[in-house]
């Protein structure tokens, strides 16, 4: 047979296609990008952006950070952060005051308006985690935070490439 008329040799795969480490590490990925995009679904009629209700979440758990401390949290910039807050400032939901021993620092105060909102998204988020974790018994969720957060640890200590 010429080799014009050969079939063409079928494509190898590559070995990470069938590595299981790595089709955990999509389904990680795929899991969280989907979890997000339920959440921001969610969120929508709130008038609140991913970045904005990620900020309002944040400030719950540790109200009245200063900026610079609350940019290096949500792994942002400090020019990015003070977009978001002068927006979620203008709607209301959290408030800029001067630091007490610092005067060039800002700490940043979740108003009445948001401490409300966070009612409503603690509401959304708990009916998500119900779909969510539907069919995933305590022992399996027990396991994956154990995993997830062992990975979280080993990359937050990996050292800098």
């Amino acid at each position: 047979m010429s080799a014009a008329l050969e079939k063409p040799a079928k494509p190898r795969r590559p070995k990470w296609s069938t590595d299981e480490d790595f089709k955990l590490g999509v389904l990680i990925h795929d899991v969280a990008r989907m979890r997000r995009n339920r959440f921001d679904q969610l969120m929508k009629p709130l008038g609140l952006t991913r970045a904005q209700w990620s900020v309002i979440a944040n400030l719950s758990r540790r109200d009245g950070m200063v900026q610079t401390e609350l940019a290096s949290f949500l792994d942002i910039t400090k020019v990015t952060l003070g977009g978001l807050l002068d927006r979620l400032e203008m709607g209301d939901w959290i408030e800029r005051r001067s630091d007490s021993t610092d005067r060039r620092a800002k700490r940043i105060y979740l108003t009445p308006n948001a401490n409300r909102l966070l009612h409503e998204m603690r509401a959304s988020e708990d009916a998500m985690n119900r779909l969510v974790f539907r069919n995933v018994n305590a022992e399996a969720r027990a396991l994956l935070r154990d995993a997830l957060r062992q990975m979280r640890d080993n990359l937050r200590n990996a050292d800098e490439p």
